[in-house]
């Protein structure tokens, strides 16, 4: 189990956590969503043990500051941002597989999928790779291992249509085994994969849906949204979802299929800057019945 226990951080007196509390159980497969400087990277950081924070973070009752290599070993790791790694690319794999006691051949075949030819870049630096390849061996590098966490921070971003496709199979390919935090600002390309949406706006969970596996959920969720202000491109997306507009533009109400919660969080996501509140809210399978 991970576990976030008031977890604050502060940036030269912005505050891009703001006690947080949050636990992610064995087999859970996140979205991790909001608006840029919502706080996702910095609560992936946190739970890596990257920065010093005020409250508490534990992989499985290790603290990641504290126990760094017995916490990242049970992590594969893909970060939204390249590091600048001058190591060649074949010795970068090796060292990978080692670190991990993973195989390298798994590595070079999983690259393979996604489009890359090892071999072919193996003697060459990694800061010298294109931002795809960069991000196809770093895939390949954390899916390759036996760790049964993965996290990963806008992992698609550098990829290619193909290598996006090929992706998100390895990842379905996963789905009974394995703990996914991923942070994304596309929630319809993971829909399919998560069992639960998490959004951060601020440093503050703001909505936690868990959806159950069965994909033959039915029922309906009453569903309430307010907006800072009133969007025309928003009112037109919600009024095909026949949501009924309260009076001002700003605040929408509207029911929506419990099967399709996770594809209508993800229209939302394009405009999670102008959201302010959603609630989402299970309506009775008796209700208005005598």
């Amino acid at each position: 189990m991970i576990k976030f226990a008031n977890v604050s951080k502060v940036f030269k007196k912005n505050r891009v956590l703001d006690s947080t509390d949050l636990e992610i159980q064995p087999g859970e497969r996140i979205a991790l969503v909001g608006s840029n400087g919502a706080g996702k990277t910095t609560l992936i950081r946190c739970l890596l043990g990257e920065y010093i924070h005020d409250g508490s973070v534990t992989v499985q009752g290790l603290a990641p500051r504290r126990n760094r290599t017995q916490v990242l070993a049970t992590i594969g790791f893909v970060p939204q941002l390249p590091p600048p790694l001058k190591m060649p690319v074949g010795q970068l794999i090796d060292f990978a597989s080692s670190v991990c006691n993973s195989e390298r051949r798994r590595m070079v075949d999983i690259a393979a999928r996604l489009g890359l030819d090892a071999a072919t870049v193996e003697r060459l630096p990694f800061n010298k790779l294109s931002g795809g390849m960069k991000q196809k061996l770093l895939i390949a590098i954390a899916l390759g291992r036996d760790s049964k966490i993965l996290v990963m921070d806008e992992p698609a971003a550098n990829l290619d249509p193909e290598a996006r496709h090929i992706f998100f199979q390895l990842l379905a390919e996963r789905l009974e085994n394995t703990t996914m935090l991923i942070s994304s600002h596309r929630l319809d390309e993971v829909a399919s994969l998560v069992n639960r949406v998490l959004e951060l706006d601020r440093g503050k969970v703001v909505l936690d849906d868990r959806v159950a596996d069965d994909a033959t959920l039915s029922g309906l969720l009453a569903c309430r949204l307010m907006l800072r202000r009133p969007e025309p491109a928003i009112a037109k997306t919600l009024a095909s979802w026949k949501f009924s507009d309260m009076g001002n533009g700003a605040e929408w109400e509207g029911k929506v299929d419990s099967a399709d919660r996770l594809r209508f969080l993800g229209m939302l996501s394009r405009y999670v800057g102008v959201l302010t509140h959603i609630s989402l809210n299970e309506i009775p399978a008796d209700a208005g019945q005598p």
